[in-house]
This record gives structure tokens, sequence and C-alpha cells, in this order.
């Protein structure tokens, strides 16, 4: 089966070019099954109702998020009724929400994501390793064919977390930073990786916000007020063809489509 994961969608510019773009993507690379980080989705800050729901419209199977899950009020009901929408695992214990889940559509296999935070320059959450080793496993009782979105600051720590799970995933493909790496390819044991799937959003900008108050910021130190950017829009991500008996990879390449 294809697999597609699109990098944090960014705010409306980010909704309108996965709404106009994912559906003729799908048709044209046989896809069967899309993940996107929806994080940024609602105005460049957290996730909403609307805005999960227009991703959901447009074709997307399941949405990750990352540390700017708890960005809107209404994050925490949402998590608790639509178990499609992810968090990443390793919050505490109680935390409102899932941070995997198995989902099959009909006539296909089923696919399971999972949803990882990294703690380097990040947040103090639970080890992501160890959450991560012993998810893979009950995921893989499962479903063979496993996206693993690391939500990390780090390069370092994406590729220590791919290595681990080498062999055990179709994809782990890192989110955060909103730069496109790369280093596409599938490692020894048959797990695709990317160090970072880029954003899906207005890219004339710095990591999709308007360029003026970031470097006022920069300049004074002084507050601003990061608006979302609107020039060339692009819909990034990466694309994985996986065996549907074994979920290892057989190949991935990056994806870029302009508005």
């Amino acid at each position: 089966m294809k697999l597609l994961f699109l990098g944090d969608v960014v705010g409306e510019p980010g909704r309108r070019v996965v709404r106009q773009r994912l559906p003729g993507l799908v048709r044209r690379e046989g896809i069967g099954f899309v993940v996107a980080n929806g994080e940024n989705s609602a105005g460049g800050n957290g996730i909403t109702r609307a805005t999960a729901q227009e991703l959901f419209d447009a074709g997307v199977d399941v949405i990750t998020t990352g540390d700017h899950v708890w960005d809107q009020r209404e994050t925490p009901s949402l998590l608790a009724s639509e178990p499609r929408i992810l968090r990443p695992l390793n919050y505490p214990p109680g935390t409102p929400g899932n941070g995997w889940i198995v989902h099959q559509k009909p006539g296909l296999p089923a696919v399971g994501v999972l949803n990882l935070q990294g703690r380097t320059f990040m947040p103090p959450l639970e080890n992501p390793f160890l959450c991560g080793r012993d998810a893979i496993a009950r995921i893989r009782e499962q479903a063979r064919l496993l996206l693993v979105d690391f939500h990390g600051e780090a390069t370092s720590e994406k590729i220590a977390f791919g290595r681990m799970a080498d062999g055990s995933a179709s994809l782990v493909v890192g989110t955060h930073t909103h730069v496109q790496t790369a280093d596409e390819w599938v490692l020894p044991g048959g797990t695709a990786y990317l160090t970072d799937a880029g954003f899906t959003g207005p890219h004339d900008s710095v990591l999709g916000r308007e360029v003026e108050p970031v470097l006022k910021r920069f300049l004074t130190q002084m507050p601003q007020r990061f608006e979302v950017a609107q020039g060339r829009i692009l819909m990034q991500g990466v694309l994985v063809d996986a065996d549907d008996g074994t979920g290892l990879a057989r190949e991935v390449r990056r994806v870029s489509e302009a508005l």
C-alpha cells in the first residue's frame, strides 16, 4: 500500500492546499492512507474541530500533533471525542486523548499510526524511546503497516528513534522544525525514514509566519504578533510504498506540491 504523510499543516493556507491538491495526488499515486500533522492548522496555533474536519474532508485519515496541541481551548474535548486525532503518546498518564491508533479503511489493510514527542530542547515528557518501543510492539499485534510521527527538535533524536524502530515500522518521519530534509531512505531493516517532512502552508515566510514581525522580534526582543503568511503555498510530506504483508518499505520519496 502507498502511505502518505503530510508535514505540519499551517493555518488557512495549509488547509487550502491540502483541500485543493491532496485528492489529485491520491488519485495519481494510488495512495491508500493519508496522515497529516495538524497541530498548527488553526490559525497557526493548535487544532480545532472545524480545522480537523476540513482535513478529514480533504482525504486525511489520521491527524497527528505535537507541542502546540493544547493551544486551543477545545482541544481536550476534541481529543476525547475523536480517536483519529492523536497527541504525543508520551504525555503523562491521565492526559486527554490517545497517542496511537490502528485504523482500517474498507477493503484495505489496517494501518497503525503512532505519535511521539522528543525531549531534546522540548518539554520534559516521558521517554519517547521507551514509550515508543512498547507501543510499536502493541500496534504490530494488530497491523503490519505503521507510520510514526516523531515530533522533535533535534535531528540526532529523530535519527536514533528511526534506527531503533528499523524493521518494525513502515515509516519514521520527523515533524516540528518545518524544514523538509533531504535524507529520505529505506533503512537496512526496511523502515523508511525522513528527518523532517517539512510543512504544508506558506513558504514565503519564516516557518509559515510573516517575515517582518519575526525579524522585529529578533532585532528588538519585543513581543510581536506572528500572523500566518500567505505566499508560495506548498504541500510537503513523504510518500512510502510499503509491502502489505511485512509492513516494510519498498520505496520512499519526498513530496512538495505547489498550490
